[in-house]
């Protein structure tokens, strides 16, 4: 029988926040105060090892490189995942826990990264430090980290800025912050890519800003987008 190993989570107090950089990207204007109500954040992203109970639970298909060696430690993040296939784990530890987890939203989840600290770059602050804390341990292969070999933030959560883009629940709407409500907002009613947010192990720069946008079509496979659940 599979165990159930529900994540562990931190939470979120709600209250207001300056989402966005009108120093950033065009979509990331203009910065606006947005309020979310309280949730709870998952610390790191899904594990290989979480996403492997999920798999023999349901005979769901297994992603793109499931057999890779570059990402069969079970403390690697779960790689490679759909939107679909992110939404179907969710909703799969939703039915055994008893309790609905969902992805975050992009507010969510800018919120969550910055940690209960105003106007930061980054989870940790406003510089790249050499390689922050995280060592990407060596043997010449590219390959994401394990979870949680960086310092969390001021929420407690690990890997909010580098390792893999990570999908949010929302469509995505490059001009979106021109429009979006104040309270809660969800992104936009329709689209064709879904929105994302963190940093990328096989980019050259590995970290991005707190108020940094992404997004792909949601049928999309790639080897540096994972998710972490929300609740």
């Amino acid at each position: 029988m599979t165990t159930l190993a529900e994540p562990r989570l931190v939470q979120i107090p709600a209250g207001a926040f300056r989402m966005g950089d009108d120093g950033g990207r065009q979509n990331e204007r203009p910065a606006h105060t947005v309020w979310t109500d309280e949730f709870s954040l998952a610390t790191t992203p899904v594990t290989r090892a979480e996403y492997q109970l999920f798999l023999d639970a349901t005979a769901h298909e297994p992603p793109r490189f499931w057999g890779d060696e570059r990402f069969a430690d079970p403390q690697q993040p779960a790689v490679a995942v759909s939107w679909f296939d992110a939404v179907a784990y969710c909703d799969w530890l939703t039915t055994r826990a008893g309790t609905r987890y969902r992805l975050p939203t992009e507010a969510e989840r800018e919120k969550a990264a910055r940690g209960g600290h105003e106007g930061l770059n980054f989870p940790w602050g406003d510089d790249v430090p050499t390689w922050m804390d995280v060592t990407y341990h060596g043997d010449d292969v590219e390959r994401p980290n394990l979870v949680a070999q960086d310092r969390a933030n001021g929420f407690g959560l690990h890997n909010m800025g580098d390792l893999v883009h990570e999908w949010c629940a929302d469509w995505y709407d490059a001009q979106y912050y021109e429009t979006s409500p104040a309270t809660n907002p969800g992104g936009a009613e329709q689209g064709q890519r879904r929105a994302s947010r963190g940093g990328s192990w096989r980019h050259a720069i590995k970290v991005t800003r707190c108020s940094h946008r992404s997004a792909i079509l949601p049928d999309r496979q790639l080897a540096d987008y994972g998710f972490r659940v929300a609740r």
